[in-house]
């Protein structure tokens, strides 16, 4: 963090402490530079960025000020509240469209105060999917000693996919190679390795098969936002923009290189949505997992 950025947090804190309230005096630049042992321009930054986030003012005759409005100690909004209206702006404009002083704005308060509840955009966007997370448990009365492996992780599998359906942003969150671990999330994983276990298979190989699941369901749902964010830039939904391609679809088909492309373009019952191709690879996936544990029973 640059230094103008950690006296701006220090003396934010402080704001939001009532110390100085609404209407008083702050520090002025050269008691900045004396207090912090800053540069004068260095000094300037600090008060620059305190007006930019709405903190403080510039009063004509006495200097600057903190501003009415300043959030004071204990009227904040707590860290849940925040949380929930991250999501809601999340689900309505993306991760793109979420940012610390959206979020200020939203819940009417200056972008500063919003880091007394978290450190960055990175903890705020952990605490977003934990709670998704948290608000989605595995399915309750379903196990695998009396309805099936198969049954439960198919189950589990749905459950992401609606996650992802009600919040597309989280599929864009969730990240198979970095992972910011969020303990909800990891129950999901859980319930699977719990569902693979007792077939004798490796913990390596259950470890992998349920994340092979919870990645093809992250996978497929990535197209979810992408569309969502397609379809807010250019105004048509996904059906309307098929159609507008007819023509161009038409010219390359008429070609002659794509017969079987052209096959199912032009049949009377053709099925192809985001729904389908989840459905149908979810399945394969699962008949793939049947025939591995299948095999490890024969060898044991």
């Amino acid at each position: 963090m640059s230094v103008y950025r950690r006296i701006a947090d220090e003396l934010a804190a402080r704001i939001a402490a009532g110390e100085p309230g609404p209407g008083q005096r702050i520090m002025s630049t050269r008691q900045i530079m004396a207090e912090y042992g800053v540069a004068m321009a260095t000094a300037t930054k600090v008060i620059t960025h305190l007006r930019d986030e709405g903190l403080v003012r510039a009063k004509p005759g006495v200097g600057t000020v903190v501003a009415v409005g300043a959030v004071p100690a204990g009227s904040a909004p707590d860290r849940d509240l925040l949380v929930r209206t991250a999501i809601t702006i999340a689900d309505a404009e993306g991760l793109t469209g979420l940012s610390m002083r959206r979020l200020a704005g939203e819940l009417g308060m200056p972008t500063m105060s919003i880091y007394k509840h978290v450190a960055d955009k990175e903890e705020l966007v952990l605490l977003m999917m934990d709670k998704v997370w948290a608000a989605n448990p595995p399915p309750p009365g379903l196990t695998p000693a009396q309805d099936g492996w198969r049954a439960c992780v198919e189950a589990l599998a749905r459950l992401q996919w609606s996650m992802y359906r009600r919040h597309p942003w989280l599929a864009q969150a969730v990240s198979f190679t970095r992972p910011l671990l969020a303990p909800h999330a990891m129950a999901h994983t859980e319930w699977t390795l719990r569902a693979l276990d007792g077939h004798g298979l490796h913990i390596n190989v259950q470890f992998r098969a349920a994340v092979t699941v919870a990645n093809y369901v992250r996978g497929t749902a990535v197209n979810l936002e992408e569309e969502a964010q397609a379809e807010q830039e250019s105004g048509i939904d996904e059906r309307q923009w098929m159609q507008a391609q007819q023509q161009r679809m038409a010219a390359v088909l008429a070609t002659g290189r794509f017969p079987q492309m052209a096959r199912f373009i032009t049949a009377e019952d053709r099925s192809f949505d985001l729904d389908s191709l989840f459905d149908f690879g979810l399945q394969r996936l699962l008949d793939g997992l049947e025939t591995t544990l299948k095999t490890q029973r024969r060898l044991d």
